[in-house]
């Protein structure tokens, strides 16, 4: 009898969906909108279906600005 063990894989530097991320910023949408339309804020990738992604390495990257500023 074998027993398959299923893992979990968690990178590091995964895709988080900008929910996730506002929610770690701690930021509500529109206050995302506006800091995207000045330029500022961590890189996004836009998916074809018109999600947005944001890569966990940027964003606390980002976040360590913040503190720093």
């Amino acid at each position: 009898m074998t027993s398959t063990n299923r893992r979990v894989r968690v990178t590091a530097d995964e895709w988080l969906p900008l929910t996730d991320a506002l929610d770690l910023i701690g930021i509500t949408r529109a206050t995302w909108y506006r800091w995207r339309n000045r330029g500022y804020g961590p890189e996004v990738k836009r998916l074809p279906n018109g999600h947005l992604r944001v890569r966990r390495s940027v964003l606390e990257a980002f976040m360590e600005e913040l503190e720093i500023a």
